[in-house]
């Protein structure tokens, strides 16, 4: 793609460079990580996470439970929407029903599925009442992941969207850019960046050679580490790193008759050389884990709480003769399709993958297209086999209910392998009905080891957060969730 090239009189345009266009801006329905990430730029929701998944007040100032089935939600004074209209509770009660009532179509519904209903008694006060406990609800309306719109928005605010947030929507070129302008009223102060433009580059080495050449500004965790490496003695460039939460995974469809055969998930990830992987691709920039929960999360499993899966291939050929599944005249025992993006390093990482489970007998054709109709099939369960990351959504326990309870299935959820346990059904309802956080992690850490030995998801490890800019930008923090929040307080230096 032909991208823009900053000039002379655009200084005040930072460019950063995306690899695929945000599904839909309006992030009640969109669940890209490009659509949660921009949409939390242009709107505001009711908490906000920090650095290590705790909550905190953001257009809530205070909430409370007078009730395990009744949330109130204190908003805060002074705050409006792009076109100037105050936002107050009605607005909030407006945007939490939508997630359930059938005013929008969005896999996030099931996450307000307890929901029964709201109410605004006064303009800064908004009452939640739930059919029965959820621990995870306050999580499901944080940045990232929910948005307070206007009363009567609906399915079309995606085409031009409207928040509260620290900045304006300006246009929106479908494959070509997203533009943004600065919030001078955002009520939590305006941002010293004046205007964003994100650019859509398919290609890594472009992103690259953009932020060479002083057209773009930055890529977060948009480049190959070996490109990464060749750009760290660029003097006109800035490398920030750190620990993050976004895990690579892939996922099974169940319903699939080779993969509904546990044995043959397990014996997938036993045919996997996962340390080799993340030297060769990552340059030891991430951590193998067992889970889609971030390392440092308190209900995430700590190292020795479960068996890895360690790359044994007699035991996976094993596992695959119990299964019925013995080696043809070419040694092959099954075949499988495996889909990515066309994105380089998901390319790279499917083809290792498709080298290494060929010494087990796993035969896996690759299928690979453009982000868009990727994530279609994905959404749709039209694949084998998918690899992709958890970004942001994985921050909290809820990510379980989401991805495997047997009532999340697409569209009301990402249970995208339809993948059903009793076992795992009920210990997602226990542990979101818990007050205690003990108890909780008890529950979620039951939890784990029920999915880890089913393997419905082979969780192949947590990445660095890796933010390349031009020195020309201050204030940039590579966020553990990948997320754009330091735009709101970035700047640009004086010349």
């Amino acid at each position: 793609m032909a991208s823009c090239h900053a000039s002379k009189k655009d200084r005040d345009t930072v460019v950063i460079d995306i690899e695929n266009s945000p599904t839909n801006l309006d992030i009640r329905i969109g669940s890209d990580a490009q659509a949660e990430h921009i949409g939390a730029l242009i709107f505001d929701a009711p908490v906000s996470k920090d650095e290590h998944g705790n909550l905190q007040p953001w257009l809530a100032e205070r909430w409370e439970w007078p009730d395990p089935r009744t949330l109130v939600l204190h908003i805060r004074d002074g705050v409006h929407f792009h076109d100037g209209k105050p936002l107050d509770a009605t607005d909030v009660a407006w945007s939490i029903d939508s997630m359930h009532n059938g005013s929008i179509i969005t896999s996030k519904a099931g996450a307000f599925a307890r929901v029964d209903r709201t109410e605004a008694p006064d303009p800064r006060t908004c009452v939640v009442h739930l059919k029965e406990p959820d621990g995870g609800l306050l999580f499901n309306m944080s940045d990232g992941l929910f948005a307070v719109v206007e009363r009567g928005a609906g399915t079309a605010l995606g085409e031009h969207p409207v928040g509260s947030g620290p900045f304006v929507f300006v246009s929106q070129v479908q494959d070509k850019e997203v533009e943004l302008r600065a919030n001078d009223s955002y009520w939590a102060g305006a941002p010293h960046l004046r205007r964003l433009r994100f650019d859509i580059v398919p290609d890594a080495i472009t992103r690259a050679l953009e932020l060479r050449k002083g057209s773009a500004d930055v890529a977060s965790n948009a480049l190959t580490m070996d490109t990464v490496y060749s750009l760290r003695n660029d003097p006109r460039l800035v490398t920030e790193s750190q620990p993050g939460s976004i895990v690579n995974y892939i996922t099974f469809n169940v319903r699939d008759p080779l993969l509904a055969e546990e044995r043959v998930r397990q014996a997938f990830e036993y045919s996997l050389d996962r340390p080799a992987i993340i030297h060769a691709l990552w340059r030891d920039h991430a951590r193998m884990t067992e889970t889609l929960l971030p390392q440092q999360h308190w209900a995430a499993l700590h190292p020795g709480e479960v068996q890895p899966y360690t790359h044994d291939v007699a035991k996976a050929q094993a596992l695959l003769d119990a299964a019925g599944y013995k080696p043809d005249a070419h040694g092959v025992r099954v075949r499988l399709t495996l889909k990515s993006s066309t994105d380089d390093t998901m390319r790279l990482l499917a083809a290792i993958v498709q080298q290494q489970v060929r010494d087990a007998g796993i035969e896996l054709t690759l299928r690979q297209n453009e982000f868009g109709t990727f994530y279609s099939d994905v959404t749709k369960g039209a694949f084998q086999m998918y690899v992709l990351r958890w970004v942001g959504s994985n921050e909290d326990p809820e990510i379980f209910r989401y991805a495997y309870a047997s009532d999340r299935m697409p569209p009301k959820g990402g249970n995208r392998g339809h993948f059903s346990d009793a076992e795992v059904d009920q210990l997602i309802a226990q542990g979101a009905a818990e007050a205690s956080q003990i108890d909780r992690r008890a529950t979620y850490v039951a939890l784990q080891h029920r999915l880890h030995a089913l393997a419905p998801t082979a969780a192949l490890w947590s990445l660095d957060n890796v933010v390349v800019h031009t020195r020309r930008l201050r204030g940039v923090n590579a966020t553990g969730s990948g997320s754009f929040a330091w735009l709101r307080t970035a700047s640009i230096v004086p010349e």
